[in-house]
């Protein structure tokens, strides 16, 4: 008995195989890695601190990644709130719609305003539950055809349904925020990256409570939510205090109008794992904002062309000449351009590219603490 001619299907390009997928789909979840594709960070968001800015990613100044979720987390009055702010004015300089969800009810629009947000294209939405959250996030994934902005201050203080519906008890709803979240982070993981928006997590640090002496001195600290959300964060950035000095800014009258931060970037997928760096954040006194001019100083401090003698420095010019300044006026000297343009070529130099050559100190890198600890010493 003969045998029915079987037709074999002949073999596919990866273009013909890409597009059957998305066709199965119904969305482009198949890409081509050599052109315009998800997983590439190509756009950043300033955090409003160039030297933050400048150790995100190894060998470039990045900021905030556009298409990712980001974790700010930090100890009480290290200013993530204030943070997230600066970033959503950045944001929307960059045409992107900003959605804020609050759980605390604190957002003052006047801070906003300050920070240079437009309130008129900002969407502020209370987070009365983390299922909630997470639904209008979806939802509005689906919706909007631009790229969004949301923030989440703060994921701790968002009761789940089960916390607003229950009682008091901590053990009738335990565990239920990360399950939750364990389910929700992988369902908004591609959407965002699709969609070029972003999702900045604000999170408190708490004490992590152990006995193991050892666990204390490598993690001091955990934040709330489990476990989940730490694989979906592509950076993760950790707020706390100076430890080798007071960490409060006073005016000239002694009273405290702002705090040095000590940022850490505790989880990076671009190169930058456990770097360092500090910032002054000023709070009260008639306004808001990061000394960020002020902080190039301590990340260039160690340059070979920045010399000190006693009181004095001299920044040394690429053709060999030097202009001599004192510290306290640092700031007046940045508003010389050309002063200015030799300091962030400095800074370039000094906290890009000699820790993307590994050049230097390596442990200057990863403790901004070190210099004064050894100074104390």
């Amino acid at each position: 008995m003969a045998r029915k001619n079987e037709t074999k299907p002949g073999k596919l390009s990866i273009a013909d195989m890409r597009n059957l997928v998305n066709k199965k789909y119904g969305q482009e979840v198949a890409h081509d890695l050599t052109k315009d594709n998800p997983t590439e960070v190509t756009d950043w968001i300033s955090t409003g601190s160039r030297w933050l800015d400048s150790i995100i990613c190894r060998g470039k100044l990045a900021g905030i990644p556009v298409g990712k979720i980001t974790e700010i987390a930090g100890l009480e009055g290290t200013g993530k709130s204030y943070m997230a702010a600066q970033i959503a004015a950045n944001a929307m300089a960059k045409g992107m719609d900003v959605v804020y969800f609050d759980s605390e009810s604190a957002v003052d629009p006047d801070f906003l305003e300050s920070t240079g947000c437009d309130l008129s294209k900002l969407l502020y939405i209370q987070a009365t539950t983390t299922e909630f959250v997470l639904e209008t996030i979806e939802e509005l994934l689906t919706a909007n055809n631009g790229s969004m902005f949301f923030i989440w201050d703060s994921l701790a203080n968002t009761p789940a349904a089960a916390d607003v519906e229950g009682s008091f008890d901590p053990m009738s709803s335990m565990a239920m925020k990360p399950r939750i979240l364990s389910r929700a982070f992988s369902k908004l993981t591609i959407p965002i990256a699709n969609t070029q928006s972003t999702l900045l997590i604000l999170n408190q640090l708490k004490t992590n409570i152990t006995s193991n002496r050892a666990e204390l001195l490598t993690d001091p600290y955990f934040t709330p939510g489990g476990k989940a959300p730490a694989y979906a964060y592509s950076l993760r950035i950790w707020l706390t205090g100076r430890k080798a000095k007071d960490s409060f800014i006073l005016d000239e009258r002694g009273y405290q109008v702002g705090s040095e931060v000590k940022a850490k970037i505790k989880k990076s997928r671009f190169g930058s794992l456990n770097r360092e760096c500090t910032f002054k954040i000023l709070w009260a006194g008639g306004s808001s904002k990061i000394q960020d001019e002020e902080s190039w100083f301590n990340a260039v401090k160690s340059s070979k062309h920045l010399e000190q003698s006693g009181a004095w420095y001299s920044l040394v010019y690429e053709d060999g000449s030097k202009e001599k300044f004192q510290g306290a006026h640092w700031s007046e000297k940045l508003q010389d351009a050309k002063f200015r343009d030799r300091v962030l070529q400095l800074m370039e130099e000094e906290v890009i590219l000699k820790f993307e050559s590994r050049e230097g100190d390596p442990k200057a890198y990863y403790d901004v603490d070190l210099e004064e600890d050894e100074t104390a010493s």
